[in-house]
C-alpha cells in the first residue's frame, strides 16, 4: 500500500466534523503497562511466556469499576521497556503470542471493553530490523534511509555512524518520517491491528515529536478503516492544538492540569488547577481548548503514584472527584484506584508493577460511584465549565449542557465549611453518595469532603 501517495490536498477536507458520536468522551479509561503488570523481566530474555491472559483475570474489576476501555502501553516486540520495539507485527515473547493477544481483546470486547494500543511511531529500538540491516550493510542498506544517519560520525555505541536518538537516547532510534516508505509501512502495522485485534484506538507516544502532517494521514486513515477509531496523543507541554483537531488527535494528556491537580491540593490552593480550567475551557471565547476533550490523569507509568504525591492521603478521593468532574476524558492508571504508591526516584519499574490481583477499598468504591456518575450524566460528559465558587481552599464548579447541570464541590480543609452561592436551585442529588442536598441557606460541606451535584 502506498498510503502517501493519496492526494494531501484532500485530507483537510476529509475530516469534517465528526457525525458518529466519539465513544471515548463518554468513556473512563483504565491504563495498564503491560511488561509490569504481566510481571515480565526488563531485559527482553527470548523466552515465550504466555503472561498477558492474566488481563482476562482482572475483567470482573474493570465491570466493577465501570471501566470503558483498556489503553494498553507497548505490547509488541521489544528491547525491553517496550519503547524500543524490534517488531510491531509481533506480541513481545515475554507477554505470549498474537494468538493470545487477539483473546485478550475478544475478551475484552465481549464484556463492552475496548482497546487501545500504544502507538510507538517516533523511533524504534536498536533491535529493529531495518536498523540491524544499517549497521550490518551501512551504505548498502535498504533501509538507510528509514533513519537520521551519519556515516561519517560515530554514537554511544561505537557503531562507526551517528543516528539520531529520541531527546539524545541512543536507545531508541528516530525514524524518518518524512520517508514514504516508512509511513507506509507503520500504517500497514495499524492496519494489521485493527484487522487481528480489532483495537478502537491508539495512544500516540511522544506526539509532539511527530511529523503533523504524519498525524492527518493516520487520522485520515484510521477513520476510513474503523469509522469511531480514537487517537491521543501524549504532549507535556505547549499548545495542544499541535497535535489535536478535527484531522489530527481526537485528544492530548492534559499534563497541564495534571500538575494543577496535585499542587493545588499540596499547596492549598485551588486558584491554580481553577485557573488553569478557566484557560482552558471557560466561558470565555477566547479559552483554548473549549469543545476538546483532553485526556485527563492524576497518574501514569512516567509520574509518581499519586498517593505518593500528595502530602494529605485524605485528599485522594477528593483528588479524583475533581478530575472526574473536570472536562475531559478521566483515565485511571492500574492500582492507583486503590492507594497503591510508587515515586519517580526509585526508578521507571516501580511505578509498573505487577499485582496478584487487584484490590478493593473505600478509595476504590469511591473511584467506582465516579465512573457510575459519569456514565449518568451528559453535563460531565460534554458540559461547559463555569467557576461558580474559589477560595485557597474551596471550589465549586459547574458543567452544563442543554438538557444537563452538575456542581462539583471541593472542601480539601480540615474544617467544615459554608458556602453561599448561586445554585439556581433548592435541591441536589449527589451523584457519587446518592443523599439529597439541600440549598436553603447555602450548604454546609463538611470536611475533606466532594459532592457531584444534580440540581432538581
Amino acid at each position: 500500500m502506498r498510503f502517501l501517495e493519496c492526494d494531501m490536498l484532500e485530507t483537510a477536507n476529509v475530516m469534517q466534523k465528526e457525525e458518529t458520536v466519539m465513544w471515548a468522551y463518554e468513556s473512563v479509561l483504565y491504563q495498564i503497562y503491560p511488561l509490569g503488570f504481566c510481571g515480565a523481566p526488563f531485559e527482553n530474555d527470548g523466552v515465550l511466556t504466555h503472561r498477558i491472559e492474566k488481563v482476562t483475570e482482572w475483567i470482573p474489576h474493570f465491570q466493577k469499576l465501570g471501566i470503558n476501555a483498556i489503553l494498553f502501553n507497548p505490547v509488541f516486540e521489544s528491547d525491553t521497556h517496550g519503547y524500543n520495539t524490534r517488531d510491531y507485527r509481533k506480541i513481545d515473547c515475554r507477554l505470549g503470542t498474537n494468538e493470545d493477544f487477539a483473546k485478550v481483546c475478544g475478551a475484552l470486547h465481549e464484556a463492552g471493553i475496548r482497546v487501545i494500543l500504544d502507538g510507538v511511531f517516533n523511533h524504534v529500538g536498536r533491535g529493529f530490523y531495518g536498523f540491524t540491516d544499517v549497521l550490518a550493510n551501512r551504505e548498502g542498506s535498504a533501509y538507510k534511509d528509514w533513519f537520521h544517519l551519519n556515516f561519517q560520525g560515530n554514537d554511544g555505541y561505537n557503531d562507526g555512524l551517528w543516528y539520531e536518538g529520541w531527546e539524545g537516547n541512543y536507545d531508541l532510534v528516530k525514524l524518518n518520517l518524512q520517508n514514504p516508505a516508512v509511513t507506509d509501512y507503520l500504517l500497514e502495522c495499524v492496519h494489521s491491528w485493527i484487522s487481528d485485534y480489532d483495537i478502537d484506538g491508539l495512544r500516540l507516544d511522544v506526539a509532539y515529536c511527530l511529523d503533523p502532517a504524519f498525524i492527518r494521514l493516520l487520522r485520515q486513515k484510521t477513520s476510513e478503516w474503523k469509522k469511531d477509531f480514537y487517537l491521543t496523543g501524549e504532549m507535556i507541554g505547549g499548545d495542544y492544538k499541535q497535535i489535536m483537531g478535527d484531522d489530527l488527535c481526537h485528544s492530548a494528556t492534559n499534563y497541564e492540569c495534571y500538575k494543577g491537580l496535585y499542587s493545588s491540593f499540596n499547596s492549598m490552593n485551588m486558584f491554580e488547577i481553577v485557573h488553569s480550567l478557566l484557560r482552558q475551557f471557560g466561558p470565555e471565547e477566547w479559552t483554548l481548548y473549549k469543545g476538546r476533550h483532553l485526556l485527563s490523569f492524576v497518574d501514569n507509568h512516567d509520574v509518581s503514584r499519586i498517593a505518593s504525591i500528595l502530602s494529605n492521603p485524605v485528599h485522594l478521593p477528593l483528588i479524583y472527584t475533581m478530575m472526574f468532574g473536570m472536562p475531559g476524558i478521566p483515565c485511571i492508571y492500574y492500582g492507583s484506584e486503590w492507594g497503591t504508591k510508587a515515586d519517580k526516584s526509585e526508578g521507571d519499574q516501580a511505578l509498573r508493577p505487577c499485582f496478584d490481583a487487584p484490590q478493593w477499598n473505600e478509595l476504590t468504591d469511591h473511584i467506582a460511584a465516579l465512573c457510575a456518575a459519569r456514565a449518568s450524566s451528559r453535563a460531565l460528559q460534554y458540559g461547559n465549565f463555569k467557576s461558580l465558587l474559589l477560595t485557597n481552599r474551596q471550589c465549586i464548579f459547574e458543567r452544563e449542557t442543554e438538557d444537563d447541570r452538575v456542581m462539583v464541590v471541593i472542601n480539601a480543609d480540615e474544617g467544615s465549611f459554608h458556602a453561599d452561592f448561586n445554585a439556581r436551585a433548592g435541591r441536589a442529588h449527589d451523584l457519587i453518595t446518592g443523599q439529597t442536598v439541600d440549598f436553603g441557606g447555602g450548604i454546609d460541606i463538611p470536611a475533606y469532603t466532594s459532592y457531584i451535584l444534580c440540581p432538581f
